[in-house]
């Protein structure tokens, strides 16, 4: 059999790239959906039934959750990638050692940093932007949220693992459970218990022991590789091969701590000297944010569920398959983003009534962060699926470097400069402009990268 045949055997390289992009792109979507409504869910509770200080009070504890996801991805996105590898050279005794070792790794990580981040709670709450008013519920939530620490880690460094080896239906419904769970507890501990901002942080710690206990059940249902006891031993040179494989996922998430601890104590600092006080400005973006990562959820599972189709035909030379499939998911990402904007734009009211109505200063100040942080949203979708579109085809440096430009690069320094002569208001243009800087990034870069292909 020549490898022509084998080529065209395999459906990457001869299927429908539509039908191709459905059936890889849906659970993708679903589980990332899924996982940014655990980060949502939370809040539209708490607003309903505490206000939104103790909105705010989520929103300073949500960095030290990034950085449990950041160190999780590191070990699990590195053993997934391991995983692939040594299956592809017909070595599934390494392959089982490497994620052996990020199962452990996940235990230690999430143990070490449930006992630091209990220690050092109260700074580290002031230090993502906490204020006089919030800190209490900050403290409440976050002293239950960190004693989930070891269970959201488990979570996290699993649920690519699984998917790597052959079952993303069951990645999605362990992801699912823990949403439901979450979702089903909120508004009794909330409303029912009147446990207020504990009861929601019991609620997700709840949710992420009943995933836990989904993804830790899977050890024994692994396909392609059999993990035995000594799989499990930490061995410092296997796991610097399989870190070394997540970099890119933990640089990200770090990407993100830096983000929100910057624009958290900027908005706190300069919202204190507005009408608005420190409160209402952190809590608003809070929120906006949070409704993005929806959309943003989408265009990722997008671009990522396409990744074995622009991979497998760029390693078969098959490139018009590769632009073909570019064409489709960029077009589908920006008419996805262009009605998000349409909705953030002409009802912002409509989403900020989900988290709990307030004061006419925060309600005014919550439909300007939507209209103002979100106004660029549109050309958003050329950033992240090229980012995508680049890891896919072998280019891990200028996936990296895109995908850090908006955020490092460009919104850090102007969420730090824009203040100082537009006030509070200049944090939030600060987004649109760093949105503008990345499309322009990546249009250079997606220009020199097409010649090629």
């Amino acid at each position: 059999m020549t490898d022509k045949t084998v080529k065209n055997q395999n459906p990457l390289g001869t299927e429908r790239i539509g039908k191709l992009i459905f059936s890889f792109a849906v659970p993708s979507i679903i589980s990332l959906v899924v996982n940014a409504l655990y980060n949502i869910v939370d809040q539209i509770f708490i607003g309903q039934g505490v206000g939104y200080l103790g909105n705010g009070a989520t929103n300073v504890i949500m960095p030290l959750t990034v950085i449990v996801i950041a160190l999780s991805l590191l070990v699990g996105d590195g053993a997934a990638a391991y995983l692939s590898l040594k299956l592809g050279q017909s070595d599934p005794k390494s392959a089982a050692a490497g994620v052996g070792n990020a199962i452990t790794s996940s235990l230690i990580i999430g143990i070490l940093l449930c006992v630091l981040f209990n220690i050092f709670l109260e700074p580290l709450c002031v230090l993502f932007g906490a204020t006089e008013d919030n800190l209490p519920y900050a403290m409440d939530y976050g002293r239950i949220i960190t004693f989930g620490v070891l269970f959201s880690a488990i979570d996290s460094t699993m649920s690519d693992i699984i998917r790597a080896d052959g079952s993303p239906r069951y990645s999605m419904a362990g992801l699912l459970v823990g949403c439901i769970t979450n979702i089903v507890l909120d508004p009794i501990f909330i409303f029912v218990f009147n446990w207020g901002v504990k009861g929601a942080a019991l609620a997700t710690i709840l949710g992420q022991i009943a995933n836990a206990v989904m993804y830790l059940a899977y050890i024994l249902k692994f396909k392609s590789i059999k993990p035995c006891m000594d799989c499990f031993v930490p061995k410092v040179k296997l796991l610097m091969k399989v870190c070394g494989l997540g970099i890119s996922s933990f640089i990200t998430q770090i990407a993100i701590v830096l983000v929100m601890a910057v624009t958290n104590n900027v908005l706190v600092s300069y919202g204190a000297k507005s009408v608005y006080g420190a409160d209402i400005p952190l809590t608003t973006i809070g929120i906006t944010m949070k409704v993005n990562q929806i959309i943003t959820a989408v265009i990722i599972g997008l671009a990522t569920g396409a990744q074995p189709i622009f991979g497998y035909n760029y390693g078969s030379g098959q490139k018009e398959r590769v632009k073909q499939t570019y064409r489709i998911i960029l077009a589908a990402s920006t008419l996805i983003l262009v009605i998000a904007f349409l909705i953030f734009q002409l009802m912002p009211m409509s989403i900020v009534r989900i988290f709990g109505s307030e004061s006419g200063l925060y309600n005014e100040f919550a439909v300007k962060c939507f209209k103002i942080f979100l106004l660029a949203c549109p050309i958003n979708g050329l950033q992240m699926v090229t980012s995508i579109f680049f890891q896919a085809i072998g280019k891990p440096t200028q996936a990296t470097v895109l995908s850090l430009s908006r955020q490092i690069v460009f919104l850090i320094p102007l969420t730090l400069l824009l203040p100082v002569f537009l006030g509070v208001d200049g944090a939030l243009w600060a987004a649109p402009a760093a949105d503008l800087l990345a499309f322009v990034t990546a249009i250079v870069m997606l220009k020199v990268c097409w010649k090629k292909i």
